[in-house]
This record gives C-alpha cells, sequence and structure tokens, in this order.
C-alpha cells in the first residue's frame, strides 16, 4: 500500500460495464516525509474519500477484489482514509488539523 492525497475526480460516461456505481479519484502519491511527489493515480474509491484527504492505496492484483467482493478492471484502490502519520516519533499529518 501506499499514501496519497485526493485531489480530483474522474468522471465516464461510458466505461465497462462492471465499473457501473464505481467513483474514481485522482491521487497524488506522497514521500516519505509527508511531501507530494510528482506521481498522480487514477484510483476507485473503497471508503468515501474526499479533497485533500489523505488515503491508503492498494495496487495490483488485490485492487481487483476490493470493490463489492468481485473482479473489476482495476489497479488501484482507495482501501482506507488515513487520521494520523507520524515517523520517527513526529506526527506527520493529522486529519483533525486540517479542517
Amino acid at each position: 500500500m501506499k499514501i496519497a492525497r485526493v485531489c480530483g475526480t474522474v468522471t465516464s460516461t461510458q466505461k465497462e460495464s462492471t465499473l457501473t456505481g464505481v467513483k474514481f479519484l485522482v491521487v497524488q502519491w506522497m514521500g516519505g516525509e509527508g511531501e507530494l511527489l510528482p506521481d498522480y493515480a487514477v484510483a476507485a474509491d473503497t471508503v468515501g474519500a474526499g479533497l485533500d484527504e489523505w488515503v491508503l492505496v492498494s495496487r495490483g492484483s488485490a485492487a481487483r477484489f476490493i470493490v463489492n467482493g468481485e473482479t473489476k478492471p482495476i489497479d488501484a484502490a482507495v482501501v482506507a482514509i488515513i487520521d494520523t502519520v507520524s515517523k520517527d516519533n513526529q506526527l506527520l499529518y493529522s486529519k483533525r488539523t486540517q479542517y
């Protein structure tokens, strides 16, 4: 899993039929010190994440089974909304202080 920040959404009126009803988010990967990296991905949202929230993203074959327990053509899925992140006893992120 990787940490990312939600920075947008993707809307599609035409898509593979098994993706009907799946919400897609644009996520920006985070580095080890909480910095934003210049890499982005599109991930299926399974937890109702919102703009600017930090999330955990599962990637690869494991992500294909996360949405409703069915196999879907997905290679990244948001599986958790992060409350806090700390490293070496220092708080890098707290959802509580963001709002």
